[in-house]
């Protein structure tokens, strides 16, 4: 089986929602092990000015993350497919990249929107350049049909 495990990174945006619908139907085609995993982050200002994450604030953002993976795990389980769900907390390239490696991931699907142009995206950096560089497998990118161009 070429893919028998696949880790979605799901951020509960609608490209994440996207996303989770196109790995569900791959994985479920593919009769593959899949991992749902959402990324708890801090704002990189709070590190340079406070040195550390105040409790609270970590407490609320793992909080709001396990909510969105809640979300995640339910809209699989409502289609009939099961997820083994992970909530990390860190930097999200990282976290995914090393998330996949741990569970032995060969496709990593992500969520994404062309709302700029590739030029300003190279510039300014997205999650999804940087997983592509340093993921550890194969890599599907599911677009909204708003990205496509599709009315």
């Amino acid at each position: 089986m070429m893919y028998s495990k696949i880790l979605l990174a799901y951020n509960g945006s609608l490209d994440g929602k996207r996303a989770l619908l196109e790995c569900a139907e791959l994985a479920n085609f593919m009769q593959a092990e899949t991992h749902l995993l959402a990324v708890a982050t801090m704002p990189p200002s709070l590190f340079l000015t406070e040195g550390f994450v105040p409790e609270e604030l970590l407490d609320e953002e793992k909080k709001r993350t396990q909510a969105i993976l809640d979300e995640g795990i339910k809209t699989l389980r409502d289609r009939g497919f099961n997820a083994t769900g992970h909530l990390l907390i860190g930097e999200p390239v990282e976290e995914i990249c090393r998330l996949a490696r741990d569970v032995r991931a060969n496709l990593l699907v992500l969520g994404h929107n062309q709302k700029t142009s590739f030029a300003k995206r190279w510039w300014q950096g997205s999650v999804g350049a940087s997983v592509i560089d340093q993921a550890p497998c194969s890599v599907l990118i599911a677009l909204t049909p708003e990205s496509r161009g599709a009315t």
